[in-house]
């Protein structure tokens, strides 16, 4: 989440008439994450997120995402949902931005995960993966292998500006992935962007998922892979294989893997720290003027990319095989 988009008051009046939802108390920008522009808004008829979504978004994913929450809260799984305007309509239009009202979610993200997150995640991804399974709408995954290469290549050759010798690295690791990408894996809805501040805990329990703006239909396994990075990785960067564990574990008590998943581990882990290097590698070089959020910084990506590469089995990653 972050604040890309200033909205005036008088649009906001104006956009707030359009809902049943009580009269304003407060509201604020919410600092965070990279996509959207997000506000915290109270009203007298209790607390939620305003999203305005960005360039980056296209407005026709939005019906998707919009509709999976709704689906996903019918399915027993806590996220927030979007809010109906008085005419029963889930989508508007602010400060010349696709907008939408959502539920707010209780609950606070960790910064610094325990295996009793990750475990926590385990589960919650695998109910994930079983909710979304009859969700009528598709969604391709617009950042899988083969839009990595021109993702890079929309860098302009600058990728050696971060780091010495990184274009190369980047170059080698994409003729990789392109020729031996795991295919054929089972597939359905996965989150693709379950970053610990998507994740809330209330009392170390889990208490809901957000941000499903990157949501899309891929490997299961992928979206682990995701994950695999997101959680399982210490501040200096070493790989804790205890957090590991916890995860897959938990995972599987609600959703076991199939074999071919498990050997497609390692590759697809390289492949998740290589987009989320390419992404933070592109908004570091192309950061907004003005904007409300700091990019992150895309060589810490890199460093857990090389770790992967010397992983030969599941095994390296707590799972029994």
């Amino acid at each position: 989440m972050a604040v890309y988009t200033e909205v005036s008051d008088e649009a906001l009046e104006a956009f707030l008439g359009l809902y049943d939802i009580g009269e304003l108390l407060s509201f604020k920008g919410i600092a965070e994450g990279v996509e959207n522009s997000n506000f915290l808004l109270h009203t007298d008829g209790g607390s939620f997120i305003l999203t305005l979504y960005e360039k980056r978004v296209d407005a026709g994913d939005l019906p998707f995402f919009l509709g999976l929450m709704n689906h996903l809260a019918d399915k027993g799984i806590k996220c927030p949902v979007p809010v109906k305007q008085k005419d029963g309509t889930l989508l508007g239009e602010l400060a010349g931005r696709p907008a939408a009202i959502i539920s707010f979610l209780e609950g606070i993200w960790v910064r610094r995960p325990q295996p009793k997150h990750c475990a926590g995640l385990g589960e919650a991804a695998a109910r994930f993966h079983l909710a979304g399974r009859d969700f009528d709408l598709k969604r391709p995954n617009r950042l899988s292998v083969q839009d990595w290469r021109p993702l890079y290549e929309a860098c302009e050759g600058r990728a050696d500006e971060v780091q010495r010798g990184l274009a190369a690295d980047i170059e080698s690791e994409l003729d990789v992935l392109e020729k031996a990408w795991p295919m054929g894996l089972p597939q359905g809805v996965i989150h693709a962007d379950l970053f610990p501040d998507n994740v809330f805990f209330i009392h170390d329990k889990l208490s809901g998922l957000i941000d499903f703006y990157f949501a899309c239909n891929d490997a299961f396994a992928y979206d682990l892979a995701i994950c695999l990075n997101a959680w399982c990785f210490e501040v200096d960067g070493g790989f804790n294989i205890t957090k590991a564990r916890a995860l897959f574990q938990r995972y599987q008590t609600v959703r076991p893997l199939e074999a071919a998943e498990l050997e497609a581990l390692p590759l697809l882990a390289r492949g998740a720290a290589l987009r989320f290097l390419l992404t933070r590698l592109y908004d570091w070089l192309n950061h907004p003027p003005g904007a409300f959020v700091k990019p992150h910084d895309p060589r810490d990506y890199w460093k857990k990319l090389r770790f992967h590469r010397t992983v030969t089995s599941p095994s390296a990653y707590g799972i029994e095989v």
